[in-house]
Formats: structure tokens, C-alpha cells, sequence
């Protein structure tokens, strides 16, 4: 099964690459700004979110290419945050994907509104699309605003800075992953099933699911922060040890951290299983977070 879905994972990043180029290219916007946004969107990257998006309407075998749009804005909400951690102001990296990071580039002006451009038209997308009645447009626009905004990913990051320099409990360190990763993740599977006609229970299975494997995400991305090969990952080993951030493997010790990582796979891959959807797909990708190397 492993060929046929890393086919489909090659089929579907290939037409979300493409399309997100052709979203930019088509903006009348500055040359300059529209420069600056297709630089960090077309960085490379994993395009895990849009993957899960897909694999989520998969589940209910209809058309994975019904939610590009929606995959689309949440790689551009994924990437616009991503410029402004990289800002000398948060994280001060110079290093992502293996790229100098945007404001390296463009500047720190142009990079902050580069982010900004991302992060508006991302709703441009999924009110424009033409595959959505106005019941999903409204649903999906909601959800994505709440997952992205204070009440999520931005309340997570905000979190993640006043965490600096202090150690935390457990607890604390969940919230902040569960907001400032995790909820992008949620938003990525419960998406991809509400485009597909999930039923609320559904969505309340999925959400479960989503919260374990973004737990399980940041776990792994805390072990590779100790052990990880920086040609491989892209970003800088060791940058969450200079900045004294609690991590899985400080609080846990690495192999305490590998078996919380091993609990929220299996928690997740439980849950999938409770659907009763083909989820083939989508227990092949949690081994593949569990598993990833960058």
C-alpha cells in the first residue's frame, strides 16, 4: 500500500504546487509583494496540512481536488506564519527549508507584508470557490480564522514567547503545541471531511484524531531539534536549547519523549479507526509524522 500512497501524495502536491503558483502569478498586485510571497510559498516544504486536507475527503472517496482552494489558503496561513516567526523580532532565524529565510531577502518590511498578503488571501480563495455552497465558504472561513487566530495558532505563538526562559509543566507545553501547531493540523482534517459532507459526529472523531497527531508532530519536532541532521531538516539543530524553551525531551528526557510520541500515534491511529471511513491513507500518513526525518 506504501506505493500507492506515496503516489497520491506526489499527485496531489504536484497540483497544489502548481496551483499555488498560479494564485500568486494571477494577483494584481506589486511585483515586489507578490515576489516576496511566492518566495516563501514555493520554498519547498512538506505540504503536510493540504496532504492531510486531502487525504480527509479521500476518506470519504470523493474528489481530493474539491478542497484545493481551501488547501491553498491553509498552506499560505501556514506560510505567512512562518515568515513572521522568522522575524528578528520573534524567532530571529536566518536559516528555513534550506533557504535564507524572507526578511534575509526582502527585508523586514517586505517580509511582514508578504506575511500579511499570504494571510488575507487565503479568504479571498475559499470565498471565491466556485466547488463550496456558501454554507461550507462560511463554515470553512469560521473554522480557519478560529484555528489560525487568537483563540489558536496566534494565541499559541504568543504563549510559546512568554514561555521563554521558564520551565513549564507538561500541561503548559501541550497547550501551547495544541494551539500554536495543532490546531492548523485540526483544521486540516476536519476541513477536508466538512468539504467531503462529514456528519458532526465525524467531525468530532476527527478532531481527536488531529489533536494526537498534532501532538505526535511536535513531539518529533522537538526529538529532531536534539537529533536531527540540519542539511536534512532544513532549519538550525539545538535552536530551542539556546533560547531555554521547555521541549518533550527536556521535560521528558528523549526516550521519555519517544514513548510520548508512540502513545499519541497509537491515540491517534484508535481514534481513525472508530470512523469507519477508509482511512487507509490517513494511518499511513500518522506513521509518516511519527517517522519523519525533516
Amino acid at each position: 500500500m506504501t506505493v500507492q500512497h506515496e503516489t497520491f501524495i506526489s499527485k496531489y502536491k504536484d497540483i497544489l504546487e502548481k496551483e499555488l503558483s498560479a494564485s500568486i502569478h494571477k494577483l494584481n498586485a506589486p511585483q515586489a509583494l507578490k515576489g516576496a510571497m511566492l518566495y516563501s510559498l514555493t520554498a519547498g516544504g512538506k505540504r503536510i496540512r493540504p496532504i492531510l486536507l486531502f487525504a480527509a475527503i479521500d476518506a470519504y472517496e470523493k474528489n481530493p481536488e474539491k478542497g484545493l482552494s481551501t488547501a491553498c489558503a491553509l498552506e499560505m496561513i501556514h506560510t505567512y506564519s512562518l515568515i513572521h516567526d522568522d522575524l528578528p523580532c520573534m524567532d530571529d532565524d536566518d536559516l528555513r527549508r534550506g533557504k535564507p529565510t524572507n526578511h534575509k531577502i526582502f527585508g523586514e518590511a517586505l517580509a511582514i507584508l508578504a506575511g500579511d498578503g499570504l494571510l488575507t488571501y487565503s479568504f479571498q480563495l475559499i470565498a471565491e470557490d466556485e466547488h463550496l455552497d456558501h454554507h461550507q465558504k462560511i463554515w470553512l472561513m469560521k473554522m480557519l480564522s478560529t484555528c489560525a487566530g487568537p483563540e489558536g495558532m496566534v494565541g499559541g505563538q504568543v504563549a510559546d514567547i512568554q514561555a521563554e526562559n521558564q520551565e513549564l509543566h507538561l500541561k503548559e507545553l501541550e497547550y501551547i503545541h495544541n494551539h500554536k501547531t495543532g490546531r492548523l493540523l485540526t483544521y486540516s482534517i476536519i476541513a477536508g471531511a466538512k468539504i467531503a459532507g462529514a456528519t458532526e459526529d465525524e467531525l468530532d472523531l476527527f478532531e481527536k484524531f488531529s489533536r494526537h497527531l498534532g501532538l505526535a508532530f511536535q513531539i518529533s519536532d522537538d526529538i529532531l531539534d536534539v537529533i536531527g541532521d540540519e542539511k536534512i531538516t532544513g532549519k538550525r539543530i539545538g535552536s530551542d536549547i539556546e533560547k531555554k524553551k521547555s521541549t518533550y525531551p527536556s521535560l521528558l528526557s528523549l526516550e521519555g519523549a519517544k514513548e510520548h510520541l508512540a502513545h499519541h500515534i497509537h491515540e491517534a491511529k484508535e481514534t481513525l479507526s472508530k470512523t469507519n471511513l477508509k482511512t487507509d491513507l490517513l494511518q499511513y500518513l500518522t506513521d509518516v509524522v511519527a517517522g519523519r526525518d525533516r
